[in-house]
């Protein structure tokens, strides 16, 4: 299965994609194994990739027989800092949120600000992207979405361990929040050339 859809990163509309197993799954009511990250230029592009034959082929023969379920994700990374393509060997967490129904609107400017500025206050952050979702039909609910590159799993950790600090900006936002999703992964260190 990981091979077949990392091997979709030959497909024109496609930017970035890698797939690989979820290294740490630090909260969430599903129990994730696995991950796809992909980037697109625009939304026609991603609407182009979800169509082609070799995305429908791959999905239909080696990701649906053994995947008991699929949650996606999709946000406009708006002033995307750093390189498209994350490095080898980098950790990635991913952040889902769902809002409280009892939320407003303005909420969700608020919560996209905190999270926003969460790179200034954390240096080990190398990217960090944040954004609406825009496919809602396939994310369960989860409404925003964060993507944060760091050089490597330790440099996570890192972050964890300043646990006050970090608490200090979930509370900013928790008010709002019904359920959330955190998970990290590693940026797979080779990649198939083509289909």
């Amino acid at each position: 299965m990981l091979s077949s859809l990392n091997a979709l990163v030959s497909l024109d509309p496609v930017l970035h994609l890698s797939a690989a197993p979820i290294h740490r799954l630090k909260s969430s009511p599903f129990p994730f194994t696995h991950l796809l990250h992909s980037r697109y230029a625009s939304k026609d592009d991603l609407k182009a990739y979800a169509v082609h034959p070799s995305h429908v082929t791959t999905v239909k023969e080696c990701v649906l027989p053994v995947c008991e379920d699929v949650m996606a994700v999709d946000w406009i990374a708006q002033d995307l800092q750093g390189p498209i393509v994350p490095p080898p060997g980098s950790a990635v967490r991913l952040s889902f949120l769902k809002l409280k129904e009892s939320s407003a609107a303005e909420a969700k400017g608020e919560i996209l600000g905190v999270i926003g500025e969460v790179k200034d206050k954390f240096e080990e952050i190398q990217q960090l992207t944040v954004g609406e979702n825009f496919s809602p039909e396939r994310a369960k609910g989860y409404s925003i979405a964060s993507l944060a590159v760091f050089p490597g799993v330790g440099e996570i950790d890192s972050v964890d361990a300043k646990g006050e600090m970090v608490n200090s900006e979930k509370d900013k936002v928790r008010e709002h929040l019904e359920s959330v999703i955190v998970l990290d992964y590693v940026v797979p260190s080779s990649q198939p050339a083509s289909l």
